[in-house]
């Protein structure tokens, strides 16, 4: 029975670690999209300080692009994150999937427990019964 608790417990464990990787890359994903949206900002004044509008234009604000390249590398990294969240997901329903079975088995062998104490408390009331009878 032990070893069940501790196995239950262990399940427990690693849902909570799966939940928490899980929310961890939704929250970089989050700063990722965060960031590319005030560099979007940051180009849109930059251009508009300038008055260029024209990324190929010879005078183009030289932070400008720095800052739409850095844009495009915040994108592509949420973007990557999207394939190890799903990654995550599926090991998160795993787990959750593993807790439940061993918790299903736990409920199943407790009940046979008390089922079992059921019927010899049930006999043991019997033979009471038939004592007081035959007395």
């Amino acid at each position: 029975m032990k070893s069940r608790d501790t196995l239950i417990r262990l399940r427990r464990f690693q849902v909570d670690e799966k939940r928490r990787r899980v929310t961890q890359i939704e929250m970089m994903m989050a700063d990722f999209q965060r960031m590319a949206v005030e560099l979007d900002r940051e180009v849109a004044v930059e251009e508009a300080r300038a008055g260029i509008t024209d990324v190929g234009h010879f005078a183009y604000p030289t932070y400008a692009r720095a800052a739409a390249t850095r844009r495009d590398n915040m994108r592509q990294s949420a973007q990557a994150l999207e394939s190890q969240l799903d990654e995550a997901k599926a090991e998160l329903g795993e787990a959750f999937e593993e807790l439940k079975k061993v918790e299903i088995l736990n409920d199943r062998e407790r009940t046979a427990e008390r089922a079992a104490d059921a019927a010899r408390d049930q006999a043991a009331m019997d033979g009471i019964g038939l004592n007081r009878a035959r007395g």
